[in-house]
C-alpha cells in the first residue's frame, strides 16, 4: 500500500483478516526483508498503561483513540468505536512504532484490526513520506483530485457530483487515501483499505492534480490558496498526533515539500452540478500546467 508493505500475523484459528474484504486487494506475495510494520495479534489482554499521552475529542459519532505510556519508551493504544463505549482493541506498540501487538476484545473485532493497521500505518509511515488524509478522491485524465472539508461539509456528495457530471471520473477512495512524497520528489495520492462508509477499496495511485477544500455556500466560487493557506488546508485534514516530536517533524518536513508542487483550492459552492463544473475547469487547467513545467 502507497508502495510499502507491512504484515499481519494471526492464529492458525483466526479467520478474521481472511475475512476482512476491504484488506484483500492490498494483499501481495512479495514480502520485503524490512516491512514497514508487523502485527502480531494474541489473545492475551495487554499490561495497563500508565501516563496517558493523548485522547481524541471528536465527539460521538468518532472513534476515541487513547495512547499511553508503557515501559521501556513503548505505547499502548486504546480505541473504542465512540467515546463512552467498552475498547474494541488494544496495542502495544514498539518505541520505533515497526511492530505491534494486539488483542481485540471481541466489541467489533473488524474495526478493531482495521484501526490498529491504520493507526500504526500513520506513525510507521511517517518518515516514509506518507499522510493518511480525511478526504475523497477521484480520479480524472489520469489525475487524482482530493476534496477536503470538516465533517457533513459535503466531500462525498461533491465526488459524486464527478462520477455523475464529469466524464472519466472514477472514485479511488471516499474517506481515508493515501498522501506519499515519494523518494523521487513527486506526489501520488494512494487508494487504502480504509474508505468510511463507501466501499471503496482500490490499490491503485495516480499523481495529484489538485487538494480542493469545500466550504458550504448559497453560491459557487473557487479560489487558489497562497502557500501558507495550503499548508493549513493540507494539515488540518492529515492524521498526525503532536504529542509525538519526531513523527510531528516528519509529517511538516513532507508537507513543507509538498505544497509548492500541489495545487490547493478553496471551493465556497452549492452541492449542484455547476460546482462540479467549475471545480473542474480549475484543477483540470493547473494540472495541465504543471505538465509543461
Amino acid at each position: 500500500m502507497a508502495g510499502l508493505v507491512f504484515t499481519v500475523e494471526y492464529p492458525d484459528f483466526s479467520v478474521l483478516p481472511e475475512r476482512m474484504d476491504n484488506l484483500h486487494p492490498f494483499v501481495t506475495e512479495a514480502l520485503p526483508e524490512s516491512p514497514l510494520f508487523s502485527v502480531r495479534l494474541s489473545e492475551s489482554p495487554l499490561p495497563s498503561g500508565t501516563e496517558r499521552l493523548f485522547l481524541t475529542e471528536d465527539g460521538e459519532g468518532f472513534p476515541e483513540i487513547g495512547i499511553f505510556a508503557a515501559p521501556d519508551g513503548a505505547h499502548i493504544f486504546r480505541t473504542a468505536i465512540e467515546p463512552g463505549q467498552p475498547v474494541a482493541c488494544e496495542m502495544l506498540v514498539s518505541k520505533d512504532f515497526r511492530s505491534g501487538t494486539v488483542h481485540l476484545t471481541g466489541v467489533d473485532d473488524c474495526f478493531g484490526l482495521n484501526n490498529c493497521l491504520m493507526l500504526l500505518f500513520a506513525f510507521a509511515g511517517a518518515a516514509e513520506g506518507v499522510l493518511e488524509m480525511h478526504a475523497s478522491v477521484i480520479m480524472n485524465g489520469g489525475y487524482g483530485y482530493l476534496f477536503l472539508g470538516r465533517s457533513g461539509t459535503g466531500k462525498s456528495t461533491h465526488s459524486r457530483l464527478w462520477l455523475k457530471h464529469i466524464s472519466g471520473s472514477e472514485l479511488l477512495n471516499d474517506d481515508n487515501p493515501i498522501l506519499r512524497l515519494l523518494p523521487d520528489g513527486s506526489v501520488r495520492v494512494f487508494g487504502s483499505p480504509w474508505s468510511g462508509k463507501t466501499p471503496c477499496y482500490k490499490a491503485k495511485d495516480v499523481p495529484v492534480g489538485a487538494v480542493v477544500r469545500l466550504e458550504q455556500a448559497p453560491y459557487n466560487k473557487i479560489a487558489r490558496l497562497s502557500p501558507l493557506e495550503a499548508y493549513a488546508s493540507l494539515m488540518g485534514s492529515a492524521s498526525s498526533f503532536r504529542p509525538f516530536r519526531a513523527l510531528a517533524d516528519a509529517w511538516h518536513e513532507t508537507l513543507n515539500a509538498m505544497v509548492p508542487q500541489v495545487p490547493c483550492f478553496k471551493l465556497e459552492c452549492l452541492p449542484d452540478r455547476e460546482a462540479a463544473l467549475l471545480c473542474h475547469q480549475n484543477v483540470k487547467r493547473d494540472a495541465q500546467a504543471g505538465d509543461t513545467h
